[in-house]
């Protein structure tokens, strides 16, 4: 008996049914819409931490959605491996009519798509990618001649001057999930099934206005509850940023700015995606990082004598989050107070962050290093001392994470903060100056 013809939607960053691009035009196909997960074993496989937040995020996420589908007589097709495997398999079981996804923007993601889009139009299957987890996506913004802007804010300038409602206006996906079937027979492994262990994580969003509206004064706090905590939620597309940016757009345009960050950091990952290990100012590759894996393990574990890095990291090893203020310096300190390499405090904070993103992650910790596009110049040093009484007056967030701060059991600073500061000024200029040379 033939199969009758389904057409797939593919969910990856987009684990929601409202307001989603791709899922709204499979669901205008025509055919039978089976809605798919699939658990990449090329992502997980090289995760460290059995534990992972992330992972429990999104199955705690599939789980809410497969309640939701189940209302619409319908459910997830879940199924783990290698993506064009998984597809090869899918093939056999199916008939597959078209397939719609959501563009995915990093180096591994435009790689596996391109390898499955082979393998579908080699069996003459259409391989329909939708813009959805940017308002513009990573060719829209750019100069008159195509060349993309390597500066924030001409490219912010830029990005508001073509914005109109309709790029911000929600498509009725949620409205067409009577056009879904199910997989029958199918059910959503367990995390152990998946070689993770269950750990608590909080998937709902939360989207107060109260903290949207006086973003600006309280975004630098990290005492106090000052930040929207929506990262995580624009990372999985449990939110659309259409939504946000929309309420940006009325309520507040310096919560708005973020949001343009995070498409402008995009842009720069696949415009130039050599960034991913190099520096996006090629001489800063000739500076000599100290590879001192002793120091590095202290900055880890939050043991620098610098409270208010210390209690950032500690923040991150327990959280899976970090305030965005902490962030920075943290940063700071280990590219220009220890000088070790960028690319390892990139890396951690790629294993550790919940809410972690490939072009946001790599620009801020180039930003910080100073080798990246619109960077701080390496001149500027952060002093973590200056920083904590500034934003963290009554030390709240300090004691918070670092009870034994002011005592005796609290180590001694790594370095002496002028000490590092001239080291790193020393350092940066003579090596660019050998590039100049």
């Amino acid at each position: 008996m033939a199969r009758p013809p389904v057409t797939l939607f593919w969910f990856r960053r987009d684990l929601r049914l409202e307001d989603n691009r791709g899922l709204c035009q499979a669901l205008r196909s025509g055919y039978p819409v089976l809605p798919l997960f699939i658990f990449d074993r090329d992502i997980l496989d090289p995760l460290s931490d059995r534990q992972d937040r992330r992972v429990a995020f999104i199955h705690q996420v599939l789980q809410s959605l497969q309640a939701r589908l189940a209302e619409h007589g319908s459910g997830l097709l879940v199924r783990q491996g290698r993506p064009v495997e998984v597809w090869r398999q899918l093939l056999e079981e199916l008939t597959v009519q078209a397939v719609y996804t959501n563009c995915d923007y990093e180096p591994y993601a435009i790689a596996r798509d391109r390898a499955v889009a082979t393998l579908l139009a080699e069996r003459g299957i259409a391989f329909h990618e939708h813009k959805d987890q940017v308002v513009f996506d990573t060719s829209e913004v750019s100069k008159e001649d195509g060349a993309p802007y390597t500066v924030y804010t001409p490219f912010k300038n830029r990005w508001l001057a073509r914005l109109t409602p309709e790029d911000l206006a929600p498509c009725d996906s949620a409205a067409l999930l009577d056009h879904l079937v199910s997989a029958a027979g199918e059910g959503m492994p367990s995390l152990p099934a998946l070689g993770f262990a269950p750990v608590a994580v909080d998937t709902d969003p939360v989207i107060d206005e109260t903290i949207i509206r006086s973003y600006e004064r309280t975004r630098d706090l990290p005492g106090v509850a000052g930040t929207t905590r929506l990262s995580v939620h624009l990372r999985f597309g449990t939110v659309s940023i259409r939504r946000l940016a929309a309420l940006g757009r009325a309520l507040n345009p310096v919560w708005l700015q973020e949001l343009i960050w995070r498409e402008f950091f995009m842009t720069i990952l696949a415009r130039f995606p050599y960034v991913v290990n190099q520096p996006f100012k090629r001489p800063y590759a000739a500076i000599p990082w100290r590879e001192d894996r002793g120091d590095f393990a202290r900055w880890c574990a939050g043991e620098t004598g610098y409270p208010i890095v210390d209690a950032g990291m500690r923040e991150l090893n327990a959280t899976g989050f970090m305030h965005n203020r902490v962030r920075m310096v943290t940063a700071s300190f280990l590219c220009k107070h220890l000088l070790l390499p960028w690319q390892w405090g990139e890396s951690y904070f790629a294993a550790k962050l919940l809410d972690y993103d490939l072009a946001a992650n790599n620009g801020n910790w180039q930003w910080a290093a100073g080798c990246g596009c619109d960077a701080a110049p390496y001149f500027r040093v952060f002093n973590p001392e200056i920083q904590a009484a500034k934003f963290d007056p009554q030390r709240t967030y300090i004691r918070r994470w670092v009870p034994e701060v002011d005592t005796p059991a609290y180590p001694k600073p790594m370095v002496p903060h002028a000490a590092a500061r001239i080291r790193a000024l020393e350092t940066y200029a003579q090596a660019l100056r050998g590039t100049r040379e």
